[in-house]
């Protein structure tokens, strides 16, 4: 029995049980000494294997730590995506329904002691954005969930008919995650079953089958050169605040006169502390500027562009992170505001959450016939679009009415205008008067002592009997 077979043995036993629910209470860590052989400590195997960048450390303390829009953008990035909630949706014939909520969400609602939900998607949006994926297991026989740190998981798969192809081949699928703690003194190897791990990766690396990439990735250059206009300004700064000076000395100062000349003119002149003191000069001394200041390099507009940039990579406006770029002229604007936030929540947190919500499933129990779903109508940064939900159930309200006044049954009214499919509407047989044919009444029958009817013109005439 390989690798891949044993792991599916006794994934099966630990899975399902006859009440269809998946049973926690044993440990869903994995001793590692049974499977160690196949793939550690052969060089022969790499491939098996999808390593997380051992970058993160430096996306960390390079990037995160050091740049203030990265910092500002990954900021507004986890503020909103950590409002959301989670909820089951129910799914009728491939189409959405309602939304309902069960003890089943209690791991997602308090992942750990003294955590939330919010704390949850605060910890997968931060691991996504520096390396590419977030990796959340759960711990054995309890509702706790624990976050692993992305750089000490490796992503493991086999494939059944090719098995020296590993991830290449045409059925090759994850068998599992190596969990690899490198912290002093822990040395504790770790092999969790795909079903134990919920891996969020919303940028697929395109290298890679299953590994997900950082949206920093892509824009590492445009980082690098606004950390270098930063550096450039704060040197601006601790060398006088001035542009720099060429200072040309008469040709009798011997070398020794030189050196005094330089530490005394950097001691009294370099630095933001000296800036703008009056510079005396004698022995044929004299000075000429190189470089121009800052407002001549147009230097906020060349910073500015980069921001923006970094802001598209990130996918977040402008205008909400609050760049000089987006804060000019109509961007401001009501309108273009509402638009680049409408933006925002449509092209970035919805993916993003819906992402988040089906990697989560996998480790609880979601009901049959429904799904994981996020829930967003208590994010304030989305009030607007409450706003315009108000306004699209009056105009469904509005067509379920023409609907039932049409003879259709309410129920199917209903389900048809949530499922947007009208063939789920079911008749009742019944018209509105309008559509009835005409009709002639029948005469009602005289009464005794009554008054007699007229005679119907078109009759017999009475005499002629």
């Amino acid at each position: 029995m390989g690798l891949l077979d044993r792991v599916a043995a006794e994934a099966r036993d630990r899975r399902q049980r006859a009440s269809g629910k998946k049973d926690w209470s044993e440990p869903p860590f994995w001793d590692l000494e049974r499977l160690r052989w196949p793939f550690i400590g052969s060089s022969s195997m790499t491939s098996d294997r999808e390593q997380i960048e051992n970058d993160f450390p430096g996306y960390v303390q390079g990037i995160y730590k050091r740049n203030g829009p990265i910092a500002a953008l990954m900021l507004v990035r986890l503020a909103v995506f950590s409002e959301a909630r989670f909820t089951f949706r129910r799914m009728r014939n491939g189409r959405p329904g309602d939304l309902f909520g069960t003890q089943a969400l209690a791991p997602l609602e308090k992942p750990w002691p003294g955590g939330t939900t919010g704390d949850l998607l605060a910890r997968m949006i931060q691991d996504a954005d520096l390396a590419g994926n977030a990796f959340i297991a759960r711990v054995p026989g309890t509702d706790r969930l624990r976050r692993l740190r992305p750089d000490w998981v490796t992503i493991v798969s086999a494939s059944r008919s090719e098995p020296e192809l590993y991830g290449a081949a045409l059925d090759a699928e994850v068998i599992g995650y190596y969990y690899s703690p490198r912290a002093p003194g822990v040395r504790t190897d770790t092999l969790l079953l795909p079903s134990q791990v919920a891996h969020f990766a919303p940028i697929p690396d395109p290298e890679f089958s299953w590994r997900g990439m950082s949206w920093l990735t892509p824009v590492l250059r445009e980082i690098s050169s606004d950390l270098a206009a930063t550096t450039h300004k704060l040197k601006f700064f601790e060398n006088g605040a001035s542009p720099a000076l060429a200072v040309k000395l008469d040709a009798s100062v011997t070398p020794e006169m030189f050196a005094r000349f330089k530490a005394l003119m950097d001691e009294q002149h370099k630095g933001a502390d000296n800036a703008y003191k009056t510079l005396y000069l004698g022995g044929g001394s004299d000075v000429t500027p190189l470089t121009m200041d800052l407002r001549q390099l147009d230097f906020k507009s060349t910073q500015g562009a980069g921001e923006s940039r970094l802001a598209a990579a990130a996918g977040i406006p402008s205008t909400i992170v609050g760049f000089s770029e987006g804060l000019q002229g109509s961007s401001l604007n009501a309108g273009n505001y509402g638009s680049a936030r409408r933006r925002m929540a449509d092209g970035t947190m919805r993916p993003l959450w819906r992402n988040a919500a089906g990697s989560l499933a996998s480790l609880i129990d979601v009901p049959p016939g429904a799904e994981l779903f996020y829930d967003d109508r208590d994010i304030a940064f989305l009030r607007d679009d409450r706003r315009d939900a108000a306004e699209i159930q009056q105009a469904k309200a509005a067509a379920m009415r023409q609907l039932v006044d049409a003879g259709f049954k309410p129920e199917s009214v209903v389900a048809a205008i949530e499922a947007e499919d009208m063939t789920l509407l079911t008749h009742t047989g019944l018209f509105s008067v309008q559509l009835q044919p005409p009709t002639t009444a029948t005469p009602a029958e005289p009464t005794a002592g009554g008054p007699t009817p007229p005679a119907d013109p078109s009759g017999p005439d009475p005499a002629e009997e």
